[in-house]
């Protein structure tokens, strides 16, 4: 008997099977990833939104590669880092 199969991203942002389930969850539309247990992303599902424009990585340096920047809520560590790092006039 076979087990999951996730859909993850990769560095270059393109879909793969993985048998492992991601660690780090992302909004494909806002380029922004988080924790699983977000509470900003839980409150957008709660709502009806944000599900279809989901994606997951197997770690924060992937979702990185991938062009994503860290959410504000749950990695305010790393977005004020990001913040700080990101050339003038970039979103």
């Amino acid at each position: 008997m076979g087990g999951s199969v996730y859909t993850l991203r990769d560095g270059a942002d393109q879909p793969y099977a993985s048998a492992v389930a991601g660690r780090v969850g992302g909004h494909r539309r806002t380029r922004l990833y988080g924790r699983l247990d977000c509470p900003s992303a839980l409150r957008a599902l709660a709502r009806g939104q944000y599900a279809t424009q989901r994606v997951f990585f197997a770690d924060e340096a992937t979702a990185v590669s991938a062009g994503y920047r860290p959410c504000s809520v749950c990695l305010p560590a790393a977005y004020r880092q990001w913040r700080v790092g990101r050339p003038e006039g970039t979103s």
